[in-house]
């Protein structure tokens, strides 16, 4: 049977979504935890849906919205996973727009205001916003206003962000019958097609706090207490000596002058752990001093070592490559590059040589959650924002790691 695909859960959805009159379904939780899998079943069920109403009403070229962060993104979560599961071959046409079922499915990118442009003009059967916690609200409600003919719904999967987020507070949390609003909520334990291994590795790696109950038990949850919780420097102080011989070296660059200025520089062995080797935190100095401070870096560790600066200061980081530095803009999604460092950390892989340092024990234990923003308390960060940047970057994928990034 069809349902022997699907987990409990997955089954659940789909018996509501057969079944119940809703305008809007809203599936939540973990990673991994079969929510976009049974969203992107219902895709095509809406998508039949809307080809019968069409016809019906003799409407040639219905619309459906497709939304995502990015074409990438819903290439990626959506098209490509239709492809390797149902063999549904969805190539796009010259406006990168696809086609099924007599259906012009119309792709909407939800992370920026400029979504609101793919998203205006036009009359949807409905919507499929895939990770909708990403999107801008505007252009969220503008795909909503959008889907306006009878019988418009609007499937949403996401993982779980800040309590305070607008998808929770004014859909998820939002007690009204009017709204025809349905939502479930997913644990990666719900899904039962994982092995036992994978999970328990996954559970094991990701780090506590925050990351663990969104991730793993899908839970919309602000942080509490220090960022860095599995940081411990019983066990992740050592001494210079006993530093591996055979590193290879990257750096993290903070601009500041009023605040404090940093460079880090950090080493990866060859078992995958990370040392912080050096720490040069200074305020009130001009780009002349840390040019100064980036060549010495690069007559002890090799002259191709690179520098992932902060993109705010491109004059700095333009100062940075004429004197022949390997400065690069560093993506600077915060959440993410936090998680990457709480990661090494909390598997024991992340090191700090105690001499090397001046600040980074003051700040990582004084770098705390906002449980308004959902983010760090923007204080007590320089290290703490050199460290991310070179971290994060320099353990994404290549073809990536050159993206300048909205973020702060």
């Amino acid at each position: 049977m069809l349902t022997d695909l699907f987990t409990e859960k997955q089954n659940k959805v789909l018996h509501t979504y057969l079944n119940s009159d809703f305008r809007i379904m809203i599936l939540s939780g973990a990673v991994r935890s079969g929510k976009t899998f049974i969203n992107n079943y219902l895709f095509l069920l809406e998508l039949r849906r809307v080809a019968r109403q069409a016809k019906l009403e003799g409407e040639k070229h219905p619309q459906y919205i497709l939304a995502g962060a990015s074409s990438g993104s819903i290439y990626n979560n959506v098209i490509l996973s239709i492809v390797n599961t149902f063999g549904i071959d969805l190539p796009p046409d010259r406006h990168n727009h696809y086609h099924l079922f007599g259906v012009d499915i119309t792709p909407v990118y939800t992370n920026s205001i400029r979504g609101l442009a793919g998203a205006r003009g036009f009359t949807s059967y409905g919507a499929y916003v895939n990770e909708t916690s990403l999107a801008n609200q505007r252009v969220f409600e503008e795909i909503s206003n959008r889907c306006s003919k009878p019988n418009s719904r609007i499937i949403c999967d996401t993982n779980p962000d800040n309590p305070q987020h607008w998808l929770k507070t004014d859909y998820i949390d939002k007690d009204d019958p009017k709204a025809r609003t349905i939502y479930f909520n997913f644990t990666i334990d719900e899904n039962t097609t994982l092995s036992a291994d994978y999970v328990e590795s996954l559970k094991a790696a990701k780090p506590s706090g925050v990351f663990y109950d969104r991730d793993i038990l899908g839970l919309w949850v602000s942080g509490d207490g220090i960022v860095y919780r599995d940081f411990d420097k019983r066990k992740m102080l050592i001494d210079k000596k006993d530093l591996p011989d055979d590193l290879s070296y990257y750096c993290g660059v903070d601009w500041g002058f009023d605040h404090a200025g940093v460079i880090t520089v950090f080493g990866d062995d060859r078992q995958g752990n990370v040392y912080l080797i050096e720490e040069h935190t200074k305020q009130f100095k001009f780009i002349e001093y840390w040019k100064s401070i980036a060549k010495d870096i690069q007559a002890k560790y090799g002259r191709n070592i690179l520098f992932w600066c902060d993109s705010a200061r491109p004059d700095n980081v333009s100062e940075f490559q004429q004197a022949g530095i390997q400065a690069r803009n560093a993506n600077k999604a915060k959440m993410a590059g936090i998680e990457k460092v709480s990661e090494f950390m909390k598997q024991g892989k992340f090191f700090v040589v105690k001499d090397g340092v001046d600040q980074f024990l003051d700040e990582v234990y004084q770098y705390v959650w906002d449980d308004k923003t959902g983010e760090p308390v923007k204080e007590n960060d320089h290290v703490m924002d050199s460290m991310r940047y070179a971290v994060y970057n320099q353990h994404r994928d290549n073809q990536a790691r050159t993206i300048k990034s909205r973020y702060f």
